[in-house]
C-alpha cells in the first residue's frame, strides 16, 4: 500500500478574499466569510491518476482537519467530526487563458454594450431569484440563451467561479453592470490557479488540477461540503503539483438572516 500525502497548512491567504475593494461586493452578495480558502503544502509527489487518493488523504489528515471548517444548519461555522470513508472526485476541466471567454455574454445581448445586464421578468429557481438574462442563462436550462456557452464550457473553472459568484448567498443583491463580477472572478481564479510557460512554444499554459469533491462517512452519508445538496454549496480542490501545494475553495449555501 502506498504511502498516504501528508499535508502542512500554510499561512497563504487569497487575496480576493481579504481585499478591501472587493469586500463591499462580498457582503452585497451575501459571500464575505461564507466563501473560504484553506491552503496547504504536501509532501510528495502529485500525478493526476492519484486524485481519489489524493482527495481522501486530504479529508482524513489530521492537520487538515485541525484547520478547515464547515457550515451547519444555523448557519454557524464548525470543524469536521467525521472522517472520511469515501470521496467522491469530479475532474474539473481547467484551460482558459483569458477573460476574452465571456465576450459572448455581449454578442448575446445578455450584456449590453454599455455593460449593463439585460433585465427579464421575475423567476425563481430552487429558491434563486432570476431577474436578470445572466442569471437566467446560468441557471435555467430552457433559456433561450443556455446554449450560448457549450456544456463542455460551462463546466469550465472559470464558468463555475462565474456562476458561483453571479449566484452568491441566499440573500444575494445583484448587479446591473456585469463588470463587477468579471472582476470578481478575475482575481480569484488569478489567486487559484498557477500557469508556467511551455518551455518549446514560450506559450503560457496551466498546470493546477482541479477536483469537485464530496466525502461520505462510513454510512455513506454525505457530510461534506454538507450534508444536502445545493449548487451553490461546493468543495474544490486546486492542486499545484509543482509547488506542491493545494487550495481548498469552500462555500455552503446555507441559509439567510431569517
Amino acid at each position: 500500500m502506498a504511502d498516504k500525502f501528508r499535508f502542512s497548512s500554510l499561512p497563504r491567504e487569497l487575496a480576493t478574499l481579504r481585499s478591501k475593494d472587493f469586500k463591499g461586493y462580498l457582503e452585497k452578495w451575501y459571500l464575505h466569510d461564507r466563501l473560504r480558502a484553506w491552503v496547504f503544502s504536501f509532501d510528495k509527489q502529485f500525478q493526476g491518476y492519484m486524485k481519489e487518493s489524493f482527495c481522501l488523504d486530504f479529508m482524513n489528515d489530521n492537520e487538515v482537519l485541525s484547520r478547515i471548517e464547515c457550515m451547519n444548519s444555523s448557519g454557524g461555522w464548525c470543524r469536521l467530526i467525521s472522517k472520511a470513508e469515501s470521496v467522491k472526485v469530479e475532474e474539473v476541466p481547467c484551460s482558459v487563458l483569458s477573460m476574452d471567454f465571456f465576450d459572448r455574454l455581449k454578442e448575446y445581448n445578455i450584456v449590453r454594450e454599455s455593460g449593463h445586464i439585460s433585465k427579464c421578468f421575475d423567476e425563481y429557481y430552487e429558491g434563486i431569484q432570476i431577474s436578470d438574462e445572466l442569471r437566467k442563462m446560468l441557471l435555467l436550462e430552457d433559456s433561450e440563451n443556455y446554449e450560448c456557452y457549450s456544456e463542455e464550457e460551462r463546466s469550465e473553472f472559470i464558468f463555475r467561479l462565474l456562476s458561483h459568484i453571479c449566484v452568491g448567498g441566499p440573500i444575494c443583491q445583484f448587479e446591473d453592470e456585469m463588470q463587477p463580477y468579471l472582476d470578481v472572478t478575475k482575481s480569484l481564479y488569478k489567486d487559484c490557479i498557477s500557469v508556467q510557460k511551455n518551455s518549446t512554444e514560450k506559450k503560457l499554459e496551466l498546470i493546477s488540477k482541479v477536483y469537485k469533491i464530496t466525502a461520505q462517512d462510513d454510512s455513506g452519508n454525505t457530510f461534506y461540503p454538507a450534508n444536502k445538496e445545493h449548487d451553490q454549496t461546493f468543495a474544490y480542490l486546486i492542486v499545484d503539483p509543482l509547488k506542491r501545494q493545494v487550495i481548498l475553495l469552500y462555500h455552503s449555501w446555507g441559509k439567510g438572516f431569517w
